[in-house]
């Protein structure tokens, strides 16, 4: 990724607002990536949860940090203005504008030392470089400790799930598969197999009350990579119970054969491997417990309308 971090977006963002208009942040975080080249390919990579494009969050805490500056202003809702003192700082013609350059200011320093205060650090100001985890943008930082945070979970369920017994596998999969919505919510609706002579069947969940569609699992903590005479058999399975549908789920991995071959047949069979199966236990809380909540607020500049 060649995003430029958020203090090289201050001075084009800063550039961007010399011309003496106010402009909204969408338009100076577009204008100040043209000025640093930011690719169109770059511009569409997200932050973690998705929904913010990284160079859009980088531009919007330069203009935050400018603020606290003083170098910028919002007299109107949603859009920024140059201030003179912003003007002064151009004027100035910097190569580059970072935070070194707003410590000339009392209220950025007095910004720095709260923020600092709040995270309980006593180093000085000047230890924190601009690729710090402590000096990044406090949105993208949170966003991508977050992300550090499940990467570590699943890791940990990956390796978990290899240990676990065969039998107590296949009842953590139907259990992961009825917390997805599958088995129409009814305890009843969703049943382990794994006996013998199941005929490669571990789990049935039925999609409807009536029992009229079937889901059949098949769930095995394979050592090595799951091949296509594999997942040609479970497919045989399916056949012999004239299933239209099935789950074949592993803790390790499918080879690209065993990929192709699925959407070669008319069963519809679904892969999953085993980190996929991690992050579906994350996002439907099997086998996780919620350690610490965290709520991000913005203010609402719609409240203070007259």
């Amino acid at each position: 990724m060649a995003i430029p971090d958020y203090e090289t977006f201050m001075r084009p963002a800063l550039q961007v607002l010399a011309d003496g208009q106010a402009h909204r942040p969408a338009e100076i975080a577009a204008l100040a990536a043209d000025e640093l080249k930011v690719s169109a390919a770059d511009r569409e990579l997200l932050l973690p949860s998705g929904r913010t494009p990284y160079y859009r969050s980088r531009a919007g805490w330069a203009l935050t940090y400018m603020k606290q500056a003083g170098l910028v202003l919002t007299q109107k809702r949603g859009v920024y203005e140059i201030t003179d003192r912003g003007r002064m700082v151009l004027g100035q013609n910097p190569d580059r504008l970072d935070n070194d350059v707003l410590d000339q200011f009392e209220e950025f320093r007095e910004f720095r030392q709260r923020a600092r205060a709040e995270r309980n650090e006593e180093q000085p100001s000047e230890s924190l470089t601009p690729t710090s985890t402590l000096d990044a943008p406090p949105e993208e930082a949170l966003e991508l400790a977050t992300s550090t945070l499940r990467e570590a979970l699943v890791t940990q369920l990956i390796d978990t799930l290899k240990t676990v017994s065969p039998s107590r596998f296949e009842v953590i999969v139907v259990d992961v598969l009825q917390a997805m919505g599958y088995g129409s919510g009814r305890p009843d609706a969703a049943r382990a197999v794994g006996r013998s002579g199941d005929g490669g069947i571990d789990g049935v969940l039925d999609e409807d009350r009536l029992g009229l569609d079937t889901v059949y699992v098949q769930a095995k903590r394979w050592e090595g990579t799951v091949g296509r005479p594999v997942v040609q058999a479970f497919a045989g399975a399916l056949q012999g119970r004239r299933a239209t549908k099935g789950v074949m789920i592993t803790t390790s991995d499918f080879t690209r054969d065993a990929q192709t071959y699925i959407g070669q047949i008319g069963t519809r069979i679904v892969l999953v491997n085993g980190r996929r199966l991690a992050e579906l236990m994350v996002d439907h809380n099997v086998g996780v417990s919620v350690q610490a909540t965290f709520t991000v607020k913005r203010l609402d500049s719609d409240y203070f309308e007259e």
